[in-house]
């Protein structure tokens, strides 16, 4: 999909999107952001930021900046971060596949439920890479078609009409990571038959 109708189609459901996906979604996100072992100073990207249901998340000693194609939902967010008083946090409309950012600029960039979303997956992951320091991390919280041939089938089988709604259903865990070269630390999910998975992969750009 296109980012103009990606734009679109965001800025049609952004007044409501918390309250349609924030049960669903925020329980994912605290996962992996939980998970993670900040440190005071550390710079956090938060790719696809969206409503900014993510950011309060984040350690108040941590200087974040969250980037949405959608200006429409970074309206939303811009709401929350005032608040809030989230007086470390930066938001900025831009473009998942094309980063603004210097080389090495970031210690961790999340990126939580956009991959099935953005028009270029590889491209996403490898600008991710590139603005994450050597030693830093990066998190993907994403579907992932099951490893269960009938439910696979369900899924495929609804992939053409929730790619209307913006979003794919058919993506491979192992060929993502075969595509991407993403160096994984571990894996997560909420639970044994959830179909999103926590991934957290140590930057390995050097090996690209």
């Amino acid at each position: 999909m296109e980012n103009e109708s990606i734009k679109k189609i965001y800025k049609t459901y952004s007044g409501v999107y918390d309250l349609i996906f924030k049960s669903f979604f925020h329980p994912r996100q605290k996962l992996a952001i939980n998970d993670l072992d900040f440190q005071p100073g550390d710079r956090i990207l938060d790719v696809g930021v969206g409503t900014g249901l993510s950011l309060p998340l984040y350690p108040e000693t941590c200087d974040v900046t969250g980037v949405d194609l959608s200006s429409s939902m970074l309206k939303q967010a811009r709401k929350k971060v005032e608040k809030l008083s989230l007086t470390n946090v930066t938001l900025i409309e831009m473009d998942a596949c094309d980063l603004e950012f210097e080389d090495n600029t970031f210690d961790y960039v999340v990126a939580t439920h956009i991959i099935s979303v953005v028009p270029e997956p590889v491209k996403v992951i490898n600008e991710m890479r590139r603005v994450t320091k050597p030693e830093g991390k990066l998190v993907i919280v994403n579907h992932f078609v099951s490893s269960k041939p009938w439910i696979a089938r369900v899924e495929n089988f609804f992939d053409p009409a929730f790619r209307k709604l913006g979003w794919r259903m058919d993506m491979n865990f192992e060929d993502f990571i075969t595509s991407t070269n993403l160096d994984v630390l571990h894996t997560t999910k909420l639970n044994k038959i959830d179909l999103w998975r926590v991934v957290h992969a140590k930057n390995n750009k050097h090996l690209c």
